[in-house]
């Protein structure tokens, strides 16, 4: 709530500013099943070892393994062409990894003109002329046939020839024809009739050999994925029931394995209280019609980060088995022996089974999301790995989790999925000593030669983990577990490789690395500066770290500066000026290292302030004390790498008996100007780098937000920070801010904002007498998202989503204008609409909400103003309605809106706000950055598209600052993605940015003439 008084100051009202929110009591006290994700992995892997001593003879294992291979090399199954043709084409050659980006995303485009862009970008990064690798007659045609292919496709600029213009449509039919028998490998049928029949003929040529069924699709967006997802599931039950002949049990029957993330929208642990509620009675209606047909039903496995929420699922629906079918023994659940806890999770899985008298179904899987919990681990500057880093690693591991669930027969029916056949010959070799009942299971498609040998000598159980679906929703799957399968150290891709002797091929894993494969989340970016650290929401210590700040914490109240205060503090900056200035360098990168561990040790309480005073989700907030602490560590070795002198003309010696040396110098006093969307990131950048570069700061936060500020400069004065070097000045922009702009000492002005506020500081400085003194203006803008029809919907509404709705659309950065190509824009519409309807507005301080309010009651009156010009002039996407915010939701909240207007030029101003517009397109896609071009900002632009050619010249066409491609549009990293705009959205040079500190320095050269007193005694030598 913000009031005006006396027509000048903007004073927050204090139910605001100082409010005290209670915890999110649903997130306190929750049961956790399992230790925290992110431990030492050479530790996980000693427990592991220890776990397995006296458990195995590897030497047995080689003996029992060897002949398997020699017969699978000598011998061949009828699917071995995918294990040839991964080695032709490895997945980590640029010929392999096109064909894989072909098969991605070649069936669900649709128009022709991109289907042939696609193929000729893919097909055309890869030399298929060097010729085949090997002799076989695989590899002679497979040669043949893409180096044709090429000659019929157009040039990568675009441009036809003839034989292009008559061929480029075949090659296309062609090649998705190819894509498609490609996924008939691993697609057991594209209906689950189709399927059981396939099923049925198996079955007689193979009676021991069972199936679970998996039905295609990524995870759920919207309610009616949900919907449809769980009618195919419920179908697909009906159907395997009733293909099943005579009494069975649920080991010796087909099954099926259902996706929590394909039967809820919101599948995570913030939305917990939700899934409980939403999703348990749909999988529990699902796990009944399977118990009533005594038929296995498993729960796949997903991110590490939805494992303890998945375990809550089970333990629900584990109590409702032991209460409504406890005879029933086809309740499983999938386990990943990539992850660290694995052998928590098993024991764990064996502790339910006991403690609900029940028996449970466990498969163990190796994990197929590798990349994904790395990727994230990093991002989030978590302390360790979810996922070991060490291939062996995760074999030992796997091998710790068979041991245990082995050794619990009355708890758990051990299920052991893996392609590696000396894993196989371990798993045997353990079962044998136990008596335990098992099966094994391999993917429908990959290791039948291993199985085929495999079942010769032994009675042990298989089941094929059979896909089912249309091919189009197989692709993302498909290219996952190719990735996975065909890497270099899979056991799949060097079976395939006869160059590799047994001894190499069997080698026993039971060996520890010395530590992580790759560097840890915080030394990503090399020993001299630290990624700074995160927490994980999805963890319960974490969250209750966070909701225990916001209980004992409270915004600091800042005081206005009084008239007077500006001519008095530039008074004082001026006089600190010489003695900060003349401080060396590296203390003053010292200095901002000692301020960012203070940050680092202070994250929850600055978390919890940013909740409070500037309305931001508690994701939001760890992302910003992260980016704060980034900028503090960068630009600490930025300063001491550029301040240091540079002797010319380097390397060469020069003019005798002369040096010239070149040096940056600081400017003196800088006016620092932040806005309230990012209080403490921002404000920490643009202070760090004046200070860093010895400068003085005259600092004005925003009105709404000085609170913030206070904190950030106590930590600054804590770290060693004479006091009158950053001096914080409080108060209205057109008072304050006008004043410091107007003095005629200042050095240079850094300022973000709006683009109106800049020009006003621009014709102020202009307007000045005196030096002409630098401006960094970061403005806003309207951002763009160009999407063509190959790329994957559900990887773009989750960037649009994130990009246009999250922090309340109230980024700099965020999408404005979301253009779409108009052959996938109305499904796409669709998904989206459905996504933003699962979304909930309310409370910052509750760990549930994705949307927080507006700022302030200027801003919400200025968006309200917006949106009845947008209902009166476009066409709504969905209704304007409340129906996301929560009960009780504070003021100033607004539901996410989209809008669809004629043109890119009818979108005129940038709307600051969680407000989309969108627009159709076909045609040339640089016709549309054109379009673009013309509105005049500069600042972001997301481009979704699977052409690689397409996506780096439309980034270059761009007049923009930033261009993500196939991510969201968000979240700059220091360091990485250096920010900023031109045109009407700054000046730059990029914060963050290789580039930025020099704009707070003067240029020196100092030249001596070192004869001016006798010769140069140097050329005597």
């Amino acid at each position: 709530m913000i009031t005006r008084e006396n027509g000048n100051s903007w004073v927050r009202h204090a139910a605001v500013r100082r409010r005290v929110v209670v915890p999110d009591k649903p997130f306190r006290n929750l049961t956790v099943y399992l230790p925290g994700p992110y431990r030492n992995e050479s530790d996980m892997v000693r427990h592991c070892l220890q776990a397995l001593e006296g458990a195995l003879c590897w030497a047995d294992v080689v003996r029992m393994a060897s002949p398997w291979v020699q017969a699978v090399r000598d011998d061949p199954p009828p699917f071995w062409a995918m294990e040839s043709l991964l080695q032709e084409y490895p997945i980590a050659s640029s010929e392999g990894l096109a064909l894989m980006r072909l098969a991605e995303a070649l069936l669900r485009v649709p128009d022709a003109t991109t289907a042939i862009a696609l193929t000729a970008d893919q097909l055309g990064q890869a030399d298929f002329h060097a010729g085949a690798h090997t002799d076989s007659a695989l590899a002679r045609l497979s040669h043949v046939a893409m180096a044709l292919s090429k000659k019929f496709l157009p040039e990568a600029d675009g441009t036809h020839h003839l034989a292009s213009r008559l061929g480029a449509r075949a090659v296309v039919a062609a090649a998705v024809r190819a894509v498609q028998l490609l996924g008939r490998q691993f697609v057991l049928g594209e209906t689950i009739e189709t399927a059981l029949a396939e099923s049925d003929r198996l079955h007689h040529a193979q009676p021991a050999v069972r199936f679970s069924f998996d039905m295609l699709g990524e995870g759920a967006r919207t309610a009616s994925d949900v919907a449809r997802y769980l009618a195919q599931y419920t179908h697909a039950i009906a159907r395997i029931a009733e293909a099943q002949s005579g009494p069975h049990e649920p080991a010796s029957a087909d099954g099926i394995s259902i996706k929590l993330s394909a039967l809820h929208p919101r599948f995570e642990e913030a939305q917990r209280d939700r899934v409980l509620a939403e999703l348990v009675p749909h999988v529990w209606g699902l796990c009944a019609q399977a118990a009533r047909a005594n038929l296995n039903l498993t729960i796949d496995a997903e991110e590490a980060d939805r494992l303890e929420l998945s375990l809550a699922v089970c333990e629900a629906l584990c109590s409702r088995v032991a209460a409504e079918f406890p005879g029933w023994t086809g309740f499983g659940l999938a386990m990943q022996a990539y992850q660290t806890r694995a052998l928590d999770l098993a024991n764990h899985a064996i502790a339910t089974a006991r403690r609900h008298r029940i028996r449970l179904m466990c498969r163990l899987v190796k994990g197929a999301y590798w990349d994904g919990e790395i990727k994230r681990a990093q991002e989030a500057g978590l302390p360790h790995y979810p996922v070991f880093t060490h291939k062996h690693h995760t074999d030992i591991s796997y091998l710790a989790c068979a041991r245990a669930l082995l050794a619990a027969p009355d708890a758990v029916f051990p299920q052991f999925a893996t392609h590696n056949a000396g894993t196989v010959a371990a798993l045997l070799q353990m079962a044998a000593h136990t008596g335990a009942p098992c099966e094994l299971q391999r993917l429908h498609g990959m290791g039948e030669g291993v199985y085929r040998e495999v079942q010769k000598n032994s009675p042990v159980r298989c089941r094929v983990y059979a896909p089912v679906g249309q091919h189009r929703d197989l692709l993302a799957y498909l290219v996952r577990r190719l990735l996975e399968n065909g890497a270099h150290a899979s056991f799949v891709h060097q079976l395939a490789d006869p160059a590799l002797g047994l001894e190499a091929l069997l080698r026993s894993p039971l060996q520890p690395a010395p530590g992580p494969a790759i560097a840890l989340p915080a030394g990503l970016f090399g020993p001299g500066r630290p990624n700074s650290q995160g927490l994980d929401l999805a963890v319960g210590t974490d969250r209750n770290t966070l909701l225990q700040a916001l209980q004992t914490t409270r915004v600091p109240v800042v005081a206005e500066a009084a008239g007077t205060a500006v001519e008095e503090a530039m008074q004082r900056s001026l006089q600190a000026w010489p003695a900060w200035r003349d401080t060396p360098v590296a203390d003053r990168a010292g200095l901002l290292r000692r301020a960012a561990q203070v940050l680092q040790d202070r994250l929850p309480a600055l978390c919890a302030v940013l909740v409070q005073e500037a309305c931001k989700t508690w994701a939001d907030a760890v992302a910003e004390v992260r980016e704060a602490i980034d900028f503090l560590r960068y630009y600490a070795g930025e300063a001491e790498r550029i301040m240091a002198p540079i002797p010319l003309p380097a390397p060469w010696p020069g003019v005798t008996g002369e040096t010239n040396t070149l040096r940056l110098v600081a400017r003196g006093p800088w006016v620092c100007i932040s806005p309230w969307n990012f209080p403490l990131a921002i404000f920490t950048g643009q202070v760090a780098a004046a200070v860093v570069t010895g400068n003085t700061v005259l600092a004005k936060p925003a009105e709404q937000t000085p609170g913030v500020a206070r904190m950030v400069v106590d930590v600054l004065r804590e770290a060693g920070l004479p006091a009158d070097v950053v001096q914080l000045l409080h108060g209205p922009g057109d008072t304050v801010g006008a004043r410091l702009v107007a003095h005629a000492a200042v050095a240079g002005v850094v300022f973000t904002g709006s683009t109106a506020v800049a020009k006003t500081i621009q014709r102020a400085l202009a307007a000045k007498d005196g030096p002409i003194v630098p401006f960094i203006a970061e403005t806003g803008g309207i951002n763009a998202m160009l999407v063509d029809s190959s790329a994957l919907p559900e990887q773009v509404v989750d960037a649009v989503v994130h990009s246009a709705f999250r922090s309340a659309g109230q980024r700099c950065s965020a999408l404005r204008l979301l253009c779409l190509h108009d052959s996938v824009a109305t499904p796409l519409l669709d998904m989206l609409a459905g996504a933003v309807r699962e979304l909930r507005v309310g409370d910052p301080a509750l760990l549930r909400t994705d949307l927080g309010p507006l700022i302030d009651a200027e801003a919400h009156a200025r968006l309200q103003a917006h949106l009845q010009r947008l209902h009166a002039t476009a066409r709504p996407l969905w209704p304007a309605c409340d129906a996301g915010l929560a009960a009780g939701a504070p003021p100033y909240c607004i539901a996410p809106q989209a809008f669809e207007v004629a043109s890119v030029a009818d979108v005129a101003e940038e709307v600051f706000g969680p407000v989309l517009q969108v627009v159709r397109w076909s045609g040339d896609p640089a016709a549309m950055i054109d379009q673009i071009n013309r509105l005049g900002y500069g600042l972001t632009l997301g481009i979704q598209t699977r052409i690689d050619s397409r996506a780096q010249a439309l980034a270059r066409q761009a007049q923009v600052g930033n261009v993500y491609v196939n991510r969201n549009m968000v979240g700059a990293v220091v360091g990485l993605q250096p920010f900023g705009g031109a045109g009407l959205s700054g000046t730059g040079p990029k914060a963050g940015g290789p580039h930025y500190l020099y704009r707070f320095c003067a240029e020196q050269t100092v030249t001596v003439n070192t004869t001016a007193a006798g010769g140069n005694i140097a050329l005597l030598g």
